[in-house]
C-alpha cells in the first residue's frame, strides 16, 4: 500500500502535469496543423484560388489601367481614356473569362499529367482559342460606337486591334500552360503534402515550451505511483 507521503506526490505529480498540458495547449492554440490551423488553411486556400488570377485578367482584356493610390498604396484598375487600347468588348471579355475559368481552377492543378499530355492539352487549347477569337473578332473586338461610326472608321478600328491578336493569344496561352504545369507529375498535389507535413513538425520542434515540460517524467500514466521510479 503507498504511505500518504506517496498519495501525496502522487497528486502533486498530476497536478504539474494538467498544468504543463494546459500550457501547451495555450502555445499550440491558434498554432498551424496538419488538421487546418488559419495559417495551413491559409496557404492551402492561396494555393488553390484562382480569383486574384481571374481578376487581373478580367481588368486585362477590358483594357483597364493600373494606378496605384497614393493614400492607402492599393492597386487600382480604372477605366482607359482611350477606346482603341480596350482589347475587347463586353461580349469578348464574357466568351474568353468563361474559357479561362473551366481551366484556371484546382482540377486542372491537382490532377496528374506526364509531359506529352500537357503539351497536347496546351496546344489544342491554343489552336481553338485562336481560331475562336479569329473568326468573331469582328464581334468580339469592336469597341467604338458603330451607329455613330463609318464603315471605314470601324474598319480602321479592327485593323489596329487585330494587331493585337497574338500577343493576346500568347499570352492567354502561357496562363493555361502554367497551370497545367502546376500539375506535371501531380507536382502540386505533392507540394500541398508536404507543406501540411512541415507545418504540422515545424511548431512543435521550434515551439519554446517551459523548462519543466521539456523534462520527461519517468511515470506510467496509467500507475500514478509510478512516478520517479
Amino acid at each position: 500500500m503507498p504511505t500518504p507521503t506517496e498519495y501525496e506526490t502522487a497528486i502533486n505529480d498530476l497536478m504539474a502535469d494538467n498544468q504543463d498540458k494546459d500550457a501547451r495547449l495555450q502555445q499550440l492554440s491558434g498554432q498551424p496543423s496538419y488538421f487546418g490551423g488559419p495559417d495551413d488553411d491559409n496557404l492551402i486556400k492561396w494555393q488553390l484560388d484562382f480569383k486574384e488570377d481571374l481578376d487581373r485578367i478580367y481588368h486585362l482584356l477590358k483594357g483597364h489601367q493600373i494606378k496605384e493610390d497614393k493614400e492607402t498604396g492599393n492597386v487600382l484598375y480604372v477605366e482607359p481614356s482611350d477606346k482603341n487600347v480596350i482589347p475587347f468588348n463586353n461580349f469578348g471579355v464574357q466568351i474568353i473569362m468563361n474559357i479561362m475559368s473551366f481551366y484556371l481552377n484546382r482540377n486542372t492543378i491537382l490532377s496528374n499529367y506526364d509531359d506529352k499530355m500537357i503539351e497536347w492539352k496546351v496546344y489544342d487549347f491554343g489552336l481553338e482559342l485562336a481560331d475562336l477569337i479569329f473568326n468573331r473578332y469582328e464581334d468580339m473586338m469592336i469597341t467604338i460606337d458603330k451607329k455613330n461610326s463609318t464603315e471605314q472608321q470601324i474598319k480602321d478600328h479592327l485593323s489596329q486591334k487585330i494587331k493585337m491578336y497574338p500577343m493576346i493569344i500568347k499570352e492567354l496561352v502561357d496562363t493555361i500552360h502554367s497551370a497545367y504545369l502546376r500539375a506535371f507529375n501531380g507536382g502540386e498535389r505533392e507540394s500541398l503534402r508536404t507543406a501540411r507535413m512541415v507545418t504540422q513538425s515545424e511548431p512543435l520542434r521550434g515551439m519554446n515550451f517551459p523548462p519543466q515540460m521539456m523534462q520527461q517524467k519517468k511515470q506510467n500514466w496509467w500507475n500514478p505511483f509510478s512516478a520517479g521510479k
